[in-house]
């Protein structure tokens, strides 16, 4: 089996609309998987959880996905800076008040967590979970600097075996990583970026017997619609050169070159 996983699209419709015509283009995935996070810091909600529905593609839920759900008290996403805490609570009432009541049902009734048995349950063989944060709360960052005996928990907490595969997001950064013979994979972020790369990121994961291949693929995408769409929105301005420069500040971004 190959699983297109997507994930953290946060309602940013041309990305997820660019990630979905490569997927299609590459041919390559038997069925497509969402990680969470479908809205949040963009403005088109109600029209990314739509076509994610019309795809047919099943997922887990974000933190920010309960938790518009339940009007809680805040996204539940971690800041480095007050500032940051500012934009954060401002995308989050936004996200509340204009998110349907549709959109709100489907955002609900999102699971927790989802497991594949690529082989089928009726013999023995390798286990993909999906998950948003970690076993316990979709609020818990997942990052690659976590130490091995975390993610030996994390993965015994979902009863994984040598062979089988962890999945989540929520830290917009892509890594693979293999601790005890389990794989843990963090597919990134189709709608937000947080690594420098301001391109869509998504995962094709092939699970062949005992096999295991994880390739993180990135697509561009119309980012100057999204921001655009931002700077035409009642949402901060911030949200768009976040877009621009792939989550650094235009300041990193400049040193690097």
């Amino acid at each position: 089996m190959k699983y297109a996983l997507i994930s953290d699209i946060h309602a940013n419709l041309p990305a997820l609309d660019a990630v979905l015509a490569e997927i299609e283009r590459i041919g390559t995935a038997d069925v497509i998987y969402h990680l969470g996070d479908l809205v949040g810091y963009a403005p088109w909600p109600n029209e990314t959880v739509e076509r994610i529905r019309a795809a047919g593609i099943a997922g887990v839920a974000g933190n920010y996905d309960s938790t518009v759900a339940t009007g809680y008290k805040h996204c539940g996403c971690r800041y480095e800076d007050p500032r940051q805490e500012e934009l954060s609570h401002l995308s989050y009432d936004w996200t509340r008040h204009h998110v349907s009541d549709e959109t709100r049902r489907m955002l609900g009734g999102l699971p927790f967590r989802i497991d594949l048995r690529p082989g089928g349950g009726h013999i023995d063989g390798p286990t993909v979970t999906l998950l948003h944060g970690n076993q316990t709360l979709n609020t818990v960052y997942v990052t690659a600097n976590r130490p091995d005996a975390f993610l030996l928990k994390m993965g015994n907490s979902v009863g994984a075996r040598r062979g089988d595969v962890v999945c989540f997001g929520h830290t917009h950064v892509p890594f693979h990583r293999i601790v005890d013979g389990v794989h843990f994979v963090n597919t990134g972020s189709v709608g937000r970026p947080k690594d420098g790369d301001p391109r869509a990121g998504f995962v094709v994961l092939l699970v062949d017997g005992g096999t295991i291949s994880v390739e993180f693929l990135r697509v561009a995408y119309d980012v100057e619609r999204t921001a655009a769409a931002i700077l035409a929105s009642d949402l901060p301005n911030d949200f768009a050169d976040f877009l621009r420069f792939g989550g650094a500040t235009p300041r990193a971004v400049e040193s690097r070159a």
